[in-house]
């Protein structure tokens, strides 16, 4: 599990996301965790993303900071009605790390990168569609 106030490099969330996924394969109900739903969930990340590139201090405003947190709050609505995407978001700690994020700009690419790569080994291996 990768940490909020964890450094990451490359090789540690590619290997840690492929860890996570090959993990999550092997529920009986991997099945059901579709390529659509993970990429609803990037999607929602990626709207974040686009603003947090445009803004040129290291420290984010507390406009996007609110907005990190309510993502948080939909990925545990999202939990509640779907057992894999609750399976997932434990598995890959991203309860962990959306609250370590803060302020920093720095976590929160990190995060979007580790997302990136859950996903892309979701496709991967197969994920369902």
């Amino acid at each position: 599990m990768i940490r909020g106030n964890d450094e990451m490099n490359t090789s540690d969330y590619t290997a840690k996301a492929e860890k996570v996924i090959l993990e999550l394969r092997k529920d009986r109900y991997y099945h059901n965790f579709t390529t659509s739903k993970i990429r609803n969930i990037l999607s929602m990340v990626n709207e974040i993303y686009n603003d947090v590139l445009g803004e040129k201090d290291d420290s984010l405003p507390t406009a996007i900071q609110d907005r990190i947190m309510h993502l948080k709050v939909r990925l545990i609505y999202e939990c509640g009605r779907e057992r894999m995407v609750k399976k997932f978001y434990e598995k890959a700690g991203l309860d962990e790390i959306i609250s370590g994020i803060g302020s920093s700009k720095k976590k929160f690419i990190s995060f979007v990168r580790y997302m990136e790569a859950l996903v892309a080994y979701h496709l991967y291996y197969g994920g369902g569609e």
